[in-house]
């Protein structure tokens, strides 16, 4: 099995069964993985295998909140981040406030309207494929100021690099990431592994986010039907909300230029910068 095979296959462990730390050390001490101590889900987007962007510029994380000196000192020095997008709701940010970090730029942008409350009952056919599917056209929606403030820093400041958290640093995250690599042209098996790889790298705080997760869709139990979908990563949903996005907006190009106002000159330049230092 080659090692993308691999790595892949441990991205699709069921969230139900643990990955053991002998598993998911060695993949979360190396590219594209980055150690950013106290926070977790953290890597470089141009490092994932097969990605066309460049290293060094496009970061992903989950939540910042419980930084420490050295993960600080990580961020800015050998991660070299100049600017951090905050992709939650009000209600996260005062629970869990990002640290201040000299030299970096923190930006959070108010959404349009509140998420939209989780129906486990859409996330119980399939593998919950319906339930991804809204869920993801949902985020592209109410997060569309904070999609274009991200594009204008690809466009205009090519030399900052910048990172993208949530709170698990896999959903809200996970669609601008994969954005971000479809641009950039990358085919859709390596679009759909850097989205798997929140499996591995979200492994250390499992168990914190399926708390999350029950508090989040008030369901009863693990075993209530559609939860384990929704907490699950399956390269079904990803395909799944594409399609939506092909047809709410006609794709992720159109919905930049039609939805978001980018020109067809700022989109060309975009992609340039995403992909060449």
């Amino acid at each position: 099995m080659s090692e993308v095979a691999a790595l892949r296959k441990l991205a699709e462990t069921d969230v139900s069964q643990e990955i053991t730390k002998d598993q998911y050390i060695p993949v979360l001490t190396q590219p594209p993985f980055v150690f950013v101590d106290g926070t977790f889900n953290t890597r470089d987007i141009g490092l994932v295998p097969g990605s066309p962007l460049k290293p060094g510029f496009v970061f992903r994380s989950g939540a910042l909140a419980q930084l420490s000196d050295n993960g600080k000192a990580v961020l800015r020095g050998k991660m070299g981040v100049k600017r951090v997008f905050d992709l939650r709701s009000p209600e996260e940010r005062e629970k869990a406030p990002d640290p201040v970090l000299e030299g970096v730029e923190h930006v959070w942008i108010q959404s349009s309207r509140p998420d939209a409350t989780i129906d486990l009952d859409h996330f119980v056919a399939g593998e919950g494929e319906q339930g991804y599917r809204e869920m993801y056209l949902d985020v592209v929606d109410v997060y569309q100021e904070s999609w274009k403030a991200i594009l204008e820093h690809i466009r205009d400041r090519p030399a900052d690099p910048f990172l993208v958290h949530c709170t698990a640093g896999r959903d809200r995250t996970g669609v601008l990431a994969g954005l971000l690599l479809t641009l950039a042209g990358a085919p859709q098996e390596v679009v759909v592994l850097d989205y798997l790889l929140s499996r591995i790298g979200t492994e250390p705080v499992r168990l914190m986010l399926l708390d999350f997760a029950m508090k989040g869709t008030n369901a009863k139990s693990h075993d209530q039907p559609g939860f384990y979908n929704l907490i699950n990563l399956r390269a079904s949903n990803w395909a799944a909300f594409v399609e939506g996005v092909q047809k709410e907006y006609g794709g992720f190009e159109k919905f930049i230029t039609d939805k978001l106002g980018f020109s067809s000159d700022d989109l060309a330049k975009i992609k340039t910068n995403l992909t060449t230092s």
